[in-house]
């Protein structure tokens, strides 16, 4: 996204604003076009929580976009934004011995998900490694589809929110506005 101010952001066109933001939340033009035409913002706090409250109250297509935006977790390294590369630890030192079993885990896991919601699992990771991940999603299978599609949803603004303090420099804070 590189380091636009709000005030930059208000003034790109539609289209440049959602190019310009969607390595925040991997994509998701539906989402997109709904969130530049909520602009102006005031701050970066607005933006977030403009992110969320559009994202919340979007039609459910949208929403099931929003999240398969996101790759799976334990995806191809090969085939994720590097940001989503940094956020799932792919330059820790462990191992590929010690990762396969987990990402064995994971895509198993991730199968499963997705037949019994429909979309895809979307955590903040927040710098917890791969194998912390499994408990989570176990958990998230004993939530009902709209509360599991509420959380997944506020996760992703989690997500941005982070991308957007480093890429700022600081770390906004991820429950305003949620």
């Amino acid at each position: 996204m590189g380091y636009l101010s709000i005030a930059d952001l208000n003034d790109l066109s539609e289209d440049a604003f959602a190019d310009e933001v969607a390595p925040l939340f991997e994509g998701a033009p539906g989402f997109l076009r709904r969130l530049a035409a909520a602009r102006p913002f005031d701050s970066d706090h607005a933006f977030l929580a403009t992110a969320r409250e559009v994202a919340r109250t979007m039609p459910e297509a949208d929403q099931i976009e929003l999240l398969n935006a996101h790759p799976p977790l334990g995806a191809d390294p090969a085939e994720i934004s590097r940001a989503s590369f940094e956020e799932q630890g792919y330059e820790s030192s462990e191992g590929d011995d010690e990762r396969q079993p987990v990402l064995e885990e994971l895509s198993m896991l991730n199968e499963v998900y997705e037949g019994r919601f429909g979309f895809r699992y979307v955590v903040f990771v927040a710098g917890r490694p791969l194998s912390a991940m499994g408990p989570l999603m176990e958990a998230a299978m004993r939530n009902d589809r709209p509360a599991e599609l509420a959380r997944g949803i506020d996760e992703v603004i989690d997500v941005a929110a982070d991308r957007l303090g480093q890429l700022r420099g600081d770390y906004p804070d991820r429950d305003e506005g949620g």
